[in-house]
């Protein structure tokens, strides 16, 4: 391997959580992007702050019915997840990280989409000639948090099953509460409150996974044996293929075709229906797969 490969590999959290067109196309991107960019001054929080307006954009040209505005809109979005990319590609290049800067990076997907959802509602309550349709915007948008927040969650769990250092952004309710408590009053104290009712809901939704990982720190503290990290990175891959339609790239995919084809309502359906499914079928078979393993212990 050469040292430009290397360093590309020292760029990603890992290779086992990138998905196909990732590999492929946003992580070079975004790799050379972040090459050029260290040593520049330009940390990875501006970049993240960039990529917000820019995907945010994304609603504005969504709301148009001429093609040409939604063409713009795709390759809007296309260039936000390239920043959001070379942001977290950046920092570990650099060694600049920070907790907000993860969580203001988490946030980021969330406001690309709601001004598309919005910019859906607004395009279609025009079309029609009714609001109604800012009720599936809502329930767009509520489903995609949910859908965002549990795939962080095992994406950043399977890491943690990789080794400490790979998996140090993986952090336990008590351990992010004591960390806000801690915290000055400011910004980021208010950034880490909205952190914590998220990793809350992360705690609530998977009770089994709780348990194993009460199991394992009682038996093993940090110290999880070898054979173990192994056997559940390999059956968490296996869960990877569903994972994946929740992310950028499962959505997108399916939403640059429907937002070509002029018929935005349906990716409402596809957003709350289709995806929901998949969300619980995944949680069930990732609990289930906890289930195995606390047999074991």
């Amino acid at each position: 391997m050469s040292e430009l490969d290397k360093e590309y590999e020292a760029s990603l959290k890992s290779i086992e959580t990138e998905n196909k067109i990732d590999q492929i196309f946003y992580r070079p991107i975004g790799f050379r992007i972040a090459r050029v960019l260290r040593g520049t001054g330009i940390t990875p929080n501006m970049v993240t702050i960039v990529s917000i307006f820019v995907g945010a954009a994304a609603g504005f040209m969504f709301y148009h019915e001429d093609l040409s505005y939604n063409i713009c809109g795709i390759l809007l979005l296309i260039i936000a997840n390239i920043l959001d990319c070379v942001d977290g590609q950046l920092a570990r290049l650099t060694g600049i990280k920070s907790a907000i800067g993860r969580i203001l990076d988490g946030f980021a997907g969330d406001i690309w989409f709601a001004s598309i959802y919005i910019g859906f509602a607004l395009r279609l309550s025009h079309e029609y000639g009714t609001y109604l349709f800012f009720v599936l915007a809502i329930l767009s948008g509520l489903s995609h948090l949910a859908q965002a927040n549990i795939t962080d969650y095992y994406k950043t769990l399977h890491l943690y099953f990789i080794s400490k250092e790979k998996g140090a952004e993986f952090q336990s309710l008590e351990q992010v509460e004591a960390k806000h408590k801690e915290m000055k009053n400011g910004v980021n104290k208010f950034f880490y409150f909205l952190y914590r009712w998220y990793t809350m809901l992360q705690v609530k939704a998977t009770p089994v996974l709780q348990g194993l990982l009460r199991n394992l720190r009682t038996k093993y503290g940090d110290d999880i044996p070898e054979n173990i990290r192994l056997d559940f990175r390999k059956r968490s891959r296996r869960l990877m293929r569903y994972i994946d339609l929740l992310t950028f790239n499962g959505r997108t995919m399916i939403m640059f075709v429907i937002v070509l084809t002029g018929q935005v309502w349906a990716y409402y359906l596809y957003e709350i229906i289709v995806l929901n499914i998949v969300l619980a079928v995944v949680m069930r078979k990732h609990e289930k797969m906890c289930s195995s393993f606390l047999e074991k212990i």
